[in-house]
Parts: C-alpha cells; structure tokens; sequence
C-alpha cells in the first residue's frame, strides 16, 4: 500500500520512505459533509479560529514569507473553501412519493427513509441553482469503503440498483411545480 492511502494526515516520510529526520512541514486535509442546515462558510470559520486558538499564525491560500517564518513560532497555511451547498427533498413532496411508490412497486412495503444521506453530493448544485428537486437511494453494500482505496460493490447489490431503478423509473409521475 503506498503512503498517499493510508490516511489525509502525512508527516514527512512514511512507509517505505521513512526516514529518521524531522520534516518541515505536516499536511492535514478535512472533507466536510454537509446538510442544508449547515453554514459552510461558518464552519470553515470555526476550524480557522480553532487552529488560531491553539496559538497558530494563520496565513490564508499562500505559504509563508521567509520573514513570516522567522516572525512566528507557529504557522498554519488555510486554504478552505465551500464546493456547494447541501439539498433536502421533503418526503411528502412528488418526488418523494414517487420514490416510494417505486419501492413499494418492488419490494411490496414502504422504504426505510433517512432524512438526509450525504446532502452535499455532486449534485447538490444543480439542485439548489434550478430549483429541481432530486432524491438519492443508495445502492452499495455497508462495508464498501466508499470513496477509500479498495472501495467495492458486490454483484447482487449491483443487480438490487438495477431492480431499484427500474422500478421507480416505471412508476407514473405526476406533474409537479418547482419552487424557485
């Protein structure tokens, strides 16, 4: 396993670069999942003034000047930004209703429903700037490393997607008013 997969925190050299020198610099990435309720700009805030609290000089989306460094004990670079903001469907909207009639379709009960599931996907932009409504269902296995090295799916919850899908794509849609 290569070093760049073992987690987002390195420090200097590691695995089979290890050396038994003390690095300049330390790298910690944090990947924030957001739901609709959530400021993104006043989380990034918050871990801003955090890392300042711990008595940091922080330099945002630059590396420090020579003079910076020889200013400050203790220096942090902050580069943090919002990708997009998180979206919600109501349950009880068309959309959602036709979701479940699909499963109902396939599986003959009502769906298991999570009020949010992972709100700031890929999608999330589309959503909010057009006012679309959309609705996600997960289609992997609980131990599936997600987005992580080795991440897997297995064969029958592939084929349970196509099911799934299908399904709630053969259910009737009644039109619907998006609100702006």
């Amino acid at each position: 396993m290569q070093s760049e997969h073992l987690s987002n925190l390195h420090l200097g050299w590691v695995v089979e670069q290890a050396r038994t020198i003390v690095p300049a610099t330390a790298t910690a990435e944090v990947d924030v999942r957001l739901v609709r309720e959530t400021d993104g700009a006043r989380l990034l805030r918050l871990v801003r003034d955090h890392v300042e609290g711990l008595g940091y000089h922080v330099i945002a989306d630059r590396d420090p000047t020579d003079e910076e460094r020889l200013m400050y004990g203790r220096i942090a670079r902050f580069d943090g930004r919002v990708s997009y903001a998180a979206f919600r469907t109501d349950f009880d909207s068309e959309p959602g209703l036709w979701l479940s009639a699909g499963f109902v379709n396939l599986f003959g009960e009502e769906p298991v429903k999570i009020r949010t599931s992972g709100g700031s996907i890929p999608i999330s932009p589309f959503v909010t700037t057009l006012g679309i409504p959309a609705v996600t269902v997960p289609t992997v296995n609980p131990d599936n490393n997600q987005h992580s090295p080795n991440e897997n799916l297995r064969v029958g919850s592939f084929l349970e997607g196509i099911a799934i899908a299908t399904a709630v794509l053969s259910q009737p849609l009644r039109p619907f008013v998006i609100v702006h």
